[in-house]
């Protein structure tokens, strides 16, 4: 259960700011202060980070850059296609940032990158594909739904695809995990 926690905490802090816009924009369906308070969210995890002296991943500056860019670009076109395209590009940035392997041993604990890293591999792949499949769907929700309905869907489709993806991982890893180190215990005996 700790090695879930420690997964968790750091999926849930790269996507707080996303996280915090839609339901922000779902409860307000204000786009302008949902976008600035996102922004303002993602600025201040960074700035708590550096003020921490913790290192800051090349995910989490990604993410800020992405926040900041797009929202600047929100705010300034005041145009609702664009906060709905917008998430097709950033996921077409983290599935290709997501193809490089190694990505995600920093959301794994100690003991799962010394036993599984071949699988953790595998995965960033898994992850990559379901950010560039994500990509294309919000595409064509954006360009087919109203505002509020495809908020609520690709929200509801972003929580639901990510948190699945993340407990198969998770209960796959700690199988294999589990498998491996019986065989390891066996093999000293």
């Amino acid at each position: 259960m700790k090695s879930l926690l420690h997964a968790g905490r750091f999926l849930a802090e790269d996507m707080a700011s996303t996280i915090f816009f839609l339901l922000l924009f779902m409860l307000t369906k204000n786009v302008a202060l949902s976008v600035a308070m996102g922004m303002a969210l993602g600025v201040g995890q960074v700035a708590w980070q550096l003020r921490a002296k913790r290192p800051i991943d090349t995910m989490q500056w990604l993410s800020l850059v992405l926040v900041i860019g797009f929202g600047a670009a929100t705010l300034l076109t005041h145009d609702p296609r664009f906060v709905m395209a917008k998430p097709t590009l950033i996921y077409l940035v983290v599935g290709a940032v997501m193809l490089k392997p190694g990505w995600m041993v920093r959301y794994l604990p100690p003991a799962a990158v010394e036993i599984v890293p071949d699988v953790a591999t595998a995965f960033g792949y898994i992850w990559s594909a379901l950010m560039f499949f994500s990509a294309g769907l919000n595409l064509v929700l954006a360009f087919t739904l109203p505002v509020a309905t495809w908020a609520a869907s690709m929200s509801t489709w972003g929580l639901a695809s990510k948190l699945g993806l993340f407990l198969i991982q998770y209960a796959t890893m700690r199988a294999i995990a589990v498998r491996r180190h019986h065989r390891v215990e066996l093999a000293v005996a």
